[in-house]
């Protein structure tokens, strides 16, 4: 496993070890010692998957007060992972660092604590799969609005297939951020 910082404070690209041949691949998507020895988080509690078609955004989602970091990869298909820090002590506080993610360069995002996380499906369709430090806490959920002007992150898709909550993000200047 190698891992890469970004420009983003604690967030961090992962690029688990592939061993393939003839019959296809395998790989460790998580081993809790080894994410220890490196100082990464090693207890998650909360397993999920998402199915989406090309052309779907989904995000920038984050719960305050009980915050999740997450760790990100795609089965199938390929999507365009971003992340924003909305930690107000942070150096990179309402920065975005995006990335492709797909079953083809099996990278993995990690996201910290006290960051907004979205995507959008760049495939026909998309699985992908994250594991979270907490659970998921409804009454604690928020959406930061994905085409904020102050944050100006460029979608590659223009019309995305959004969820009603995604269409009705706040702003980050109207967020409570984390401190």
């Amino acid at each position: 496993m190698k891992i890469y910082e970004t420009p983003l404070r604690d967030l961090l690209r992962i690029e688990p070890r592939v061993f393939g041949d003839a019959r296809g691949f395998f790989l460790e998507t998580f081993q809790q010692s080894r994410f220890q020895q490196t100082g990464l988080p090693a207890t998650f509690v909360q397993d999920n998957q998402s199915r989406s078609q090309r052309g779907t955004l989904r995000g920038l989602h984050f719960q305050s007060p009980q915050p999740q970091g997450k760790l990100i990869f795609v089965i199938r298909g390929e999507i365009w992972d971003v992340a924003v820090d909305l930690r107000r002590s942070s150096p990179t506080f309402g920065q975005w660092y995006g990335v492709t993610l797909n079953e083809t360069n099996h990278w993995q995002l990690y996201v910290p604590e006290g960051f907004a996380h979205g995507f959008c499906v760049l495939s026909e369709s998309a699985d992908v799969f994250y594991k979270c430090t907490s659970g998921y806490a409804p009454e604690y959920e928020q959406t930061l609005l994905w085409n904020d002007p102050d944050l100006n992150i460029p979608w590659p898709v223009a019309e995305p297939l959004l969820s009603g909550k995604d269409q009705r993000g706040r702003r980050l200047q109207d967020l409570d951020c984390f401190p």
